[in-house]
């Protein structure tokens, strides 16, 4: 377990150091590779591309390579990072208002208030959570907590996105912790390791796949006859195994164009799971936090505090 609370250190402090340097102006690209970058330095691994996901833009986005978009004055931006040690994971999130001279001039007193009160329900549905997590306790109830606490602000949960049970090597391993009362009567237990993460929204609470997909993860190892696909295949099993990672890291070894006409294929025959970044359904904006906690018997432990 000691590699789970040495994480979750990693995370927090580049998580609060990450939060410092958002502002106008800054490109996605640049708090991305800060993020990755500091991680390592702390001496852990990332444990998936870091998420820059902005406004209607939920999660699931990472910067493709020359990305040229930026980060603007308000802009809700949701930063989802991820650290490793020996293969066991922190994963954390928080929701930033982007500060910039023009705030007052771009949005009006209601929108901004209506923003930070978005901010603040994703950060109630994620104490109400965990004050519920304990051993026995059942996931439909973790989630009813979300929702009713996002729900006290005047906004919806996110339907058909979940928190995720973490296990060595495995960011997702097969128990899902919704942000609804899903009504499931399936049990936490002592030794689970969790990740909850509760988005807020004043849509209609569904998100959808864009075309924008950076993100993939192996799933089957096959042979394939183009010789160049079969070597970016080679990569991925060599140096990102069952973790998730950023087509834009592949880039250092591969051409580009070619790297995505291989990302494809190996997309289309199941080799490696795409992870389309998604976003809310009617374009309203979104917030996001998200914490990992260890599950004890009458409580739980936050790791990435």
């Amino acid at each position: 377990m000691d590699e789970y609370y040495k994480s979750g250190k990693i995370v927090s402090k580049v998580r609060d150091k990450a939060t410092k340097i958002i502002k106008d102006g800054l490109a996605i690209v640049e708090l991305i590779e800060y993020v990755e970058n500091e991680i390592k330095k702390e001496g852990a691994g990332i444990a998936f591309p870091v998420n820059v996901s902005i406004n209607e833009i939920t999660a699931h986005y990472t910067s493709p390579l020359n990305d040229t978009n930026t980060i603007k004055t308000g802009d809700l931006v949701k930063l989802d990072l991820g650290a490793e040690i020996d293969g066991y994971i922190a994963d954390s999130a928080i929701t930033i208002m982007a500060p910039g001279d023009n705030l007052e001039e771009k949005f009006s007193e209601d929108t901004i208030e209506k923003n930070n009160n978005l901010i603040e329900a994703s950060a109630t549905g994620l104490e109400a959570a965990i004050s519920t997590v304990k051993a026995d306790v059942e996931v439909g109830q973790i989630g009813k907590a979300v929702e009713e606490a996002i729900n006290s602000f005047g906004f919806k949960p996110i339907i058909n996105l979940a928190g995720h049970s973490l296990e060595q090597w495995n960011l997702h391993s097969g128990l899902s912790i919704p942000n609804i009362d899903d009504h499931s009567t399936k049990k936490i237990k002592e030794g689970d390791v969790l990740a909850i993460e509760p988005f807020a929204t004043d849509g209609v609470g569904w998100v959808d796949d864009t075309k924008s997909i950076n993100i993939y993860k192996l799933i089957a190892d096959k042979p394939f006859r183009m010789q160049h696909t079969q070597k970016v295949l080679n990569e991925i099993k060599s140096e990102y195994s069952s973790l998730p990672f950023a087509s834009r890291w592949l880039t250092e070894k591969f051409n580009v164009n070619r790297l995505n006409s291989s990302l494809r294929q190996l997309s289309n025959s199941m080799a490696v799971y795409p992870y389309p970044a998604l976003k809310e359904k009617t374009n309203a904006w979104v917030s996001q936090k998200e914490h990992t906690v260890i599950v004890e018997k009458d409580s739980c432990i936050i790791t990435t505090k």
